[in-house]
């Protein structure tokens, strides 16, 4: 059986778009939030393992880190997906199709939104937390040092650019999902997930639930970051570039070209 058509993708979005908003009672949403946000740092507790892990080599060929961080990445988006979990980035464009159906209203969708983005960061704290500062997973070099370099790098660009920067890291997540969407057997949906994200990732894009995990992990080692920076400076603009490259670059956007056509 072939791949959905993408005005069939488009359907499946809008189905699962309302099921989130407004077929899932609070608890269930708050707890598959929550998941959503371990699994994303699962994702980059796992970044960070393997694509620091080998220094030597990647002093010399800069481009290896990125692709090693970005190959092991995807199993946070891979597991929200499969799983049905409810992560803020893929929500951002799910809930575009049936708010344009007049299904869902404003209020809905960012009620939505803003329950998911708390929870997802609950989630990804208490990774960062409990299974990786706790138990020393990145207390030791080089990935200690290489914690701090990425949480000092997302907290020192200005706000412009992180902003365009989460601007590219939703657009390729959200194209992650779609394409997962349009998929019917797992291994399609699996690389679906795999090979946008796989870009973001290695492109240095911010996305804003990723360094929920990132940000704090070197907050709680000892990096000298401030409470300002970490919502300020890096997830308030990333938040909304991740909004913008979400709803209009994949909900809004392909809604339009996908949509039935009125006679």
């Amino acid at each position: 059986m072939s791949v959905k058509t993408p005005p069939e993708t488009l359907q499946a979005a809008s189905a699962a778009g309302y099921a989130k908003a407004a077929s899932r009672p609070l608890p269930r949403l708050l707890v598959a939030a929550f998941l959503a946000g371990a699994y994303i740092a699962l994702g980059g507790v796992l970044s960070i393992i393997i694509g620091f892990g080998f220094p030597e080599i990647s002093a010399a060929n800069p481009g290896l880190q990125r692709f090693l961080s970005g190959l092991v990445f995807p199993i946070g988006l891979m597991l929200v997906v499969i799983l049905g979990a409810d992560l803020f980035t893929g929500n951002n464009a799910l809930l575009i199709p049936p708010m344009a159906e007049r299904r869902i209203g404003v209020g809905r969708v960012i009620g939505n939104w803003t329950v998911v983005w708390l929870a997802n960061f609950a989630g990804c704290l208490a990774v960062a937390y409990f299974l990786v500062y706790l138990t020393g997973l990145t207390a030791s070099e080089p990935y200690a040092a290489a914690v701090e370099r990425i949480a000092v790098g997302k907290v020192s660009a200005s706000f412009g650019v992180i902003f365009l920067k989460g601007i590219g890291a939703n657009w390729c997540v959200c194209l992650a999902v779609w394409l997962a969407l349009s998929g019917r057997r797992l291994g399609e949906k699996l690389l679906a997930c795999e090979i946008p994200v796989m870009a973001f990732v290695a492109l240095g894009f911010e996305h804003c639930i990723a360094n929920m995990f990132f940000i704090p992990l070197a907050m709680m080692q000892g990096a000298d970051i401030t409470m300002s920076q970490l919502f300020v400076t890096n997830l308030l603009p990333a938040t909304i570039g991740n909004i913008v490259g979400g709803a209009i670059f994949v909900g809004a956007a392909h809604y339009f070209v996908n949509r039935p056509v009125e006679r």
